[in-house]
C-alpha cells in the first residue's frame, strides 16, 4: 500500500506539473494574440527560451536556496519514492519559470532578447526562490515571527502572492525602466491605440491559461491525500466571477473579457483551500473589477506602457488575493478559518516589496550595464525581424 501511495502521490504531481507547463503555452499565446504582428514570432520564442534558462537555473540553484535541498547525489537516490521528490521539482520548476513569463508581457516589443535572458536567471536563481522559501518553506523564521505577532502564519496556498503579485512587481520597474513604446504616447498629448494583433490567438492564450489553472491550484496539495474539490469549485467561482466584472466594466471588450478569469484566478489563488464558494465568486469579481480598472489608469492616465497589463493584472490581483485570504477565509466569511487579516497583510507586503525592490535591481543594473531596449530602428522593423530574422507571416511566398 505504501508504494502504491508513493506511486500515486508521485503520478499527481507530475500531472499538475505537466498542466502548469501547458500553462506557459497559454502565456505565449495570451502575449502573441495581444502584441502587434511585427513581435508575434518574438513572443513564442521568448517563453519558450525563458523556460528553458529557468529550468538549469532552478535546478542548480533556486530550488536550494528555497527549500535548502539539492540534486548533486546519485541517480539511485533521486529514484527513491519512485522519484516524487525530483516531479515536485518540476511542478514547483513551472511556479518559478512563471515569474519571467509574467515580465515578458509587460515588456513586449522593445526589449533586447539577451539582456531579458539574463534577468531571468537572477529572478529564477534567487530572487523569486528568497521569497518562496520564506512563504513556503518557513526559511529565515519570518512565518514563526509572524505567528507569534500575529497568531497565524502567512497563509498562500498556490501562489497569489509568491508567484503572481512576485511576477507583477518585478515587472513593474522593469516597464518603466524601458520606458513606451515608440510612439505609443505623443507630445500632443494623443496615444496610439496599437491593438491586439489576434484576438483568436489572445483568446487561445487565455482558455489554455484558465484550464492549466485548475492543476495551478487543486494539485499545490502535492499529494494525492490533501486534494480538495473546495479548490477546484472556487477556482471555479473566481474565474467567472472575474470574467462577468470584465464583461460588465470592459464594455464588451474582448481582451478584458478574456482576462477577466486570470484576474479571478489570481487572486483565488491563496485562499482556494479555504474560503466559501460565494466568497470567492466575491474576490474573483472584485479582481476582475481592478484589472479593468487599474489597466485603464496605467495605460491611459499614467502613461505606462505594460503592454499586457501584468501589473494590474498580476501585481494589484495577486496582491489583493494575498489579502483576501485573510478576509473570505476566515469563519466570519464562512471559510474554513486559521488565518489572520494581520500576516495576511504583512506576508504580502514583504512579497510586494522584496519583488519591487529586486526587480529594480536587477533591470536597473543591466540597463546602465548592457542596455535593456532595443534601437529605434530596431524597434521600428518588429522584434520578429531584428531578432530572429523572420516574421510569423512573410509578406510574401518565394517561387523558384
Amino acid at each position: 500500500m505504501e508504494a502504491l501511495k508513493q506511486g500515486a502521490d508521485a503520478l499527481f504531481i507530475l500531472l499538475g506539473g505537466i498542466m502548469v507547463l501547458a500553462m506557459h503555452a497559454g502565456f505565449a499565446f495570451l502575449e502573441l494574440g495581444t502584441v502587434r504582428r511585427k513581435s508575434q514570432v518574438n513572443a513564442l520564442v521568448k517563453i519558450l527560451v525563458d523556460f528553458s534558462v529557468s529550468t538549469v537555473v532552478y535546478f542548480l540553484l533556486g530550488y536550494s536556496v528555497a527549500y535548502g535541498t539539492h540534486f548533486f547525489v546519485g541517480a539511485e537516490q533521486l529514484a527513491a519514492k519512485n522519484g516524487y521528490d525530483l516531479v515536485k521539482f518540476f511542478f514547483l520548476l513551472t511556479f518559478a519559470a512563471a515569474i519571467p513569463a509574467i515580465v515578458s508581457g509587460g515588456i513586449a516589443e522593445r526589449a533586447r532578447f539577451g539582456p531579458q535572458l539574463m534577468a531571468t536567471a537572477v529572478i529564477v536563481g534567487l530572487i523569486y526562490p528568497f521569497f518562496e522559501g520564506i512563504a513556503w518553506n518557513q526559511r529565515f523564521g519570518v512565518q514563526v515571527w509572524l505567528k507569534s505577532l500575529t497568531g497565524a502564519e502567512f497563509h498562500d496556498f498556490a501562489g497569489s502572492v509568491v508567484v503572481h503579485a512576485v511576477g507583477g512587481w518585478i515587472a513593474l520597474p522593469a516597464v518603466l525602466l524601458l520606458g513606451a513604446r515608440s510612439n505609443r504616447y505623443r507630445k500632443d498629448g494623443g496615444i496610439s491605440a496599437h491593438p491586439p494583433s489576434s484576438i483568436p490567438f489572445l483568446a487561445l492564450g487565455a482558455w489554455v491559461l484558465t484550464v492549466g489553472w485548475f492543476g495551478f491550484n487543486v494539485m499545490s496539495a502535492q499529494t494525492l491525500d490533501k486534494i480538495s474539490g473546495l479548490v477546484a469549485v472556487n477556482s471555479l467561482m473566481a474565474m467567472v466571477g472575474g470574467t462577468l466584472a470584465a464583461l460588465l466594466l470592459g464594455k464588451n471588450d474582448p481582451g478584458f473579457v478574456h482576462n477577466g478569469p486570470l484576474a479571478g484566478l489570481v487572486a483565488v489563488c491563496a485562499g482556494s483551500d479555504l474560503m466559501h464558494p460565494l466568497g470567492a465568486l466575491v474576490v474573483g469579481s472584485v479582481a476582475g473589477a481592478l484589472f479593468v480598472t487599474m489597466f485603464t489608469l496605467t495605460q491611459n492616465r499614467w502613461k505606462i506602457d505594460d503592454v499586457l497589463g501584468v501589473w494590474p493584472l498580476h501585481g494589484l490581483c495577486g496582491t489583493w488575493g494575498g489579502i483576501a485570504a485573510g478576509i473570505f477565509g476566515s469563519q466570519a466569511f464562512g471559510g474554513l478559518g486559521g488565518v489572520s487579516f494581520g500576516a495576511q497583510l504583512i506576508g504580502t507586503a514583504i512579497g510586494v516589496t522584496w519583488a519591487g525592490v529586486g526587480g529594480l535591481l536587477v533591470y536597473g543594473a543591466l540597463k546602465a550595464s548592457v542596455g535593456l531596449r532595443l534601437s529605434q530602428e530596431e524597434e521600428y522593423n518588429g522584434a520578429d525581424l531584428s531578432i530572429h530574422k523572420i516574421s510569423a507571416t512573410p509578406e510574401h511566398e518565394v517561387n523558384w
